[in-house]
């Protein structure tokens, strides 16, 4: 197997022998993998590979059955998602994650709000703050959404509305992001523009990518982790990735 963790500048995130067991299945099991600043990192495999419950335990919403995860040095394995969170840790899920009656802005301004959270200022009305609505401003923009941002989200395409989810996670302001499938169901004008979104997100962000999109994994990933039945098969490089034989023979169906 090949070693997941490269080596180099620090990394942002962590998972150390990361392992999770239900009953006697052991979805995650054993893996380790650093998240560097300013990279995608991809997570590829069949379904049931584990990818999704690895995402769920670095962001705090499984515990871990052994192993750490680290951020920025620190231990955070015994944290709660709201604190990894509230610490840069960012994510987007498999299925929409949005308030469809509301507006593109209140979405995201929402997020922003439940991310500093501001008790002493109970007399302000919460649409009318100027900081969690500065931060949806920016995030918007960010994701290519100012245009539609009074827009109610339910009125969004596909495309538009994983972009969405997306926006929210950065109105979060996270230093990390955990992307789900983030290009699901999209066709290819739409996927087009998610890659590009994603290859300016690298620029200031630790980014993990899970995807069943192969040609989108290998156009924007720096590094590319396989699973295998929740074990990490190979990792590396794309070209590494894609020239390594046991990854050919168990994923890429070449032998």
């Amino acid at each position: 197997m090949t070693s997941s963790i490269p080596s180099g500048a620090s990394a942002w995130l962590s998972a150390r022998a990361l392992t999770r067991r239900f009953g006697a299945l052991a979805a995650v099991a054993d893996v380790s993998l650093d998240l560097q600043a300013d990279q995608i990192h991809a997570v590829i495999g069949t379904n049931g590979a584990g990818k999704s419950t690895l995402i769920n335990l670095l962001s705090g919403e499984l515990p871990a059955s052994s192993g750490e995860v680290v951020l920025d040095g620190q231990d955070i394995t015994g944290w709660s998602q709201p604190r990894r969170a509230q610490a840069g840790l960012g994510r987007s899920y498999q299925r929409n994650n949005t308030f469809l009656p509301l507006s593109v802005r209140e979405n995201c301004r929402l997020s922003a709000q439940s991310h500093a959270q501001r008790p002493w200022r109970f007399w302000e009305a919460a649409q009318r703050c100027p900081w969690s609505t500065r931060r949806a401003d920016e995030a918007m923009e960010r994701a290519g959404l100012s245009a539609v941002a009074d827009r109610p989200a339910a009125s969004l395409s596909h495309g538009q509305k994983r972009q969405l989810e997306v926006a929210m996670c950065l109105a979060t302001q996270p230093r990390v992001l955990l992307l789900d499938e983030p290009l699901a169901g999209m066709g290819p004008e739409e996927s087009e523009r998610m890659l590009a979104l994603l290859r300016e997100l690298r620029r200031g962000h630790a980014i993990l990518l899970v995807e069943h999109d192969m040609d989108a994994v290998f156009a924007v990933a720096d590094r590319i982790t396989v699973m295998v039945n929740g074990s990490v098969l190979a990792s590396g490089s794309p070209d590494e990735v894609r020239a390594n034989p046991e990854v050919q023979a168990a994923y890429l169906g070449e032998h």
